[in-house]
């Protein structure tokens, strides 16, 4: 372990260029006193490490001192390998970096390791798109990836879903979910970052303006964060429904949210294996049709918007089906 926390320290070092040792800790979840020491050790074992004072110091390596990557793990070797799969790098431009990066990881690591490593990418595959969906067209990836990466400003025609609108943006990452490539930027004067979807991108122009980043900026926390804004307030209403087995099959074979009740409200009576459950909805109306989607698998308890909501909407369905209409 302590072996693995030395190496981990001069890879920081090495990658960052200059680390205090508080954030070196932060970085290894260990204390700083344990960094100190770890320093020491470094320095005592011919590593060229030193510190400096001051508000703009901390610890750094010889100018163009480098070590070679040794001492992976089997482990480490296939999850990094793992990491360099090509598809979102082709996306990016950069499928070749890609496939170049990960020969050179290959050659690198000990040679018992090369063949087992070798073999993760043949035997694990990663597919990013949901069921039933076809992956968004991102015309303007590589032009927002070349932004980012540059830290350059700039200008969008974006099609939300109100209006059409030509903006200045501060590009700071960018996002691969479920197939769909999301730019999380600012607008010049305004601090906090909002998303946009490239594929609602029309057209896209860097400029020369620099993107000046939000000091301490996460882009993973940041997302992850956002995420839990974006759908809370997507499914503001909750529904209360019976379930049957077979509902209930769905709902986890769909991956839709909801919560199994430990008991029903009081009054109500359960048929054989029913269970009460939570869903959250966007709407009575959005309610309504995923309702009707079980069949007659679920039935409402409330609110009595959607049990009225649903009524109305079956009675349509079986007029339109009615076949004394034709």
């Amino acid at each position: 372990m302590k072996a693995s926390r030395l190496l981990s320290v001069l890879m920081l070092l090495q990658s960052r260029g200059r680390a205090t040792a508080p954030e070196l800790a932060q970085a290894l979840e260990v204390s700083t006193r344990t960094i100190l020491r770890d320093i020491d050790q470094l320095s005592a074992a011919g590593v060229p490490v030193w510190g400096e004072r001051g508000r703009l110091g901390g610890f750094q390596l010889r100018p163009g001192w480098t070590t070679q990557l040794t001492g992976l793990t089997e482990a480490e070797a296939s999850a990094l390998l793992l990491a360099g799969l090509p598809g979102p790098a082709t996306e990016l431009g950069l499928g070749e970096a890609a496939v170049s990066a990960r020969l050179k990881l290959l050659a690198s690591v000990p040679l018992p390791l090369r063949t087992s490593a070798a073999e993760v990418a043949g035997r694990l595959h990663i597919d990013p798109h949901d069921w039933y969906r076809a992956p968004d067209a991102a015309p303007w990836l590589r032009e927002a990836a070349e932004a980012v990466w540059r830290g350059r400003r700039v200008v969008v025609d974006y099609t939300s879903w109100q209006r059409r609108s030509r903006r200045e943006l501060d590009p700071l990452g960018l996002v691969l979910k479920a197939g769909s490539w999301y730019l999380v930027a600012t607008t010049p004067g305004q601090g906090e970052p909002r998303t946009y979807r490239l594929a609602s991108v029309g057209t896209m122009s860097l400029l020369p303006q620099p993107v000046r980043r939000p000091r301490g900026f996460d882009l993973a926390a940041w997302w992850q964060a956002a995420s839990a804004r974006f759908e809370a307030q997507l499914r503001p209403t909750e529904a209360q429904v019976l379930a049957s087995p077979r509902a209930l099959g769905w709902l986890v074979q769909a991956r839709r949210p909801h919560t199994v009740l430990p008991s029903p409200p009081a009054g109500v009576r359960l048929p054989r294996g029913w269970r009460c459950v939570n869903m959250p909805i966007e709407s009575i109306d959005h309610g309504a049709r995923q309702v009707l989607g079980h069949g007659a698998e679920l039935r409402v308890l409330g609110p009595p918007a959607l049990r009225r909501a649903v009524l109305r909407l079956a009675r349509q369905v079986l007029a339109r089906h009615d076949t004394a209409t034709g």
